[in-house]
């Protein structure tokens, strides 16, 4: 069934908008897939802030003309599945990453990946996959901003104590 001229207009609209927004991008080949493993991958997608959608390419390539994404276009050649990270840089590299460890999906290809302008191979999904989510990141900073507190509040204990060693006291 054919696309009409309005349909193509707001499947073009929708990806412009999410690709706009998006932290990262993963095409992948969904060839050999079956209609079931897709909805799975669908159903996952959602549950991880990840906008998944097979594009006809060449309405995916006007959708990112003008965004970060603009970089994928000529990389958008067969069947692909675009996913778009929303909540954070990694999360559709996990998914797809996690996706293919079932061996029933390994028809799936990850064909690039890109983030900050740039179109990556796609043996980069693994270090994609990898960067923290965005709780992580924050309760990583968090760490790191608290060390030099807590070292100070434990030097201003060890000084405490020493000082009322020498005077005698006992602070228990």
């Amino acid at each position: 069934m054919a696309l009409t001229l309005q349909e193509k207009k707001e499947i073009v609209s929708e990806v412009a908008a999410v690709a706009a927004s998006a932290y990262s991008a993963v095409a992948a080949e969904y060839r050999g897939l079956t209609v079931a493993q897709l909805t799975t991958l669908r159903q996952n997608a959602r549950k991880n802030g990840v906008y998944l959608r097979v594009v006809k390419n060449n309405l995916a390539k006007i959708a990112v003309k003008d965004t970060a994404f603009e970089c994928i276009q000529d990389g958008l050649v067969g069947p692909l599945v675009l996913a778009f990270s929303q909540e954070d840089p990694g999360s559709a590299a996990r998914l797809i990453k996690d996706f293919k460890k079932d061996k029933a999906h390994d028809k799936m290809e990850v064909k690039f990946v890109a983030i900050d302008g740039k179109m990556l191979p796609a043996s980069e999904l693994d270090r994609l996959a990898k960067l923290p989510t965005r709780d992580q990141a924050l309760a990583t900073l968090a760490a790191v901003l608290r060390a030099p507190l807590d070292k100070f509040a434990r030097t201003l204990a060890a000084l405490r104590d020493q000082k009322a060693e020498a005077a005698g006291v006992s602070l228990d």
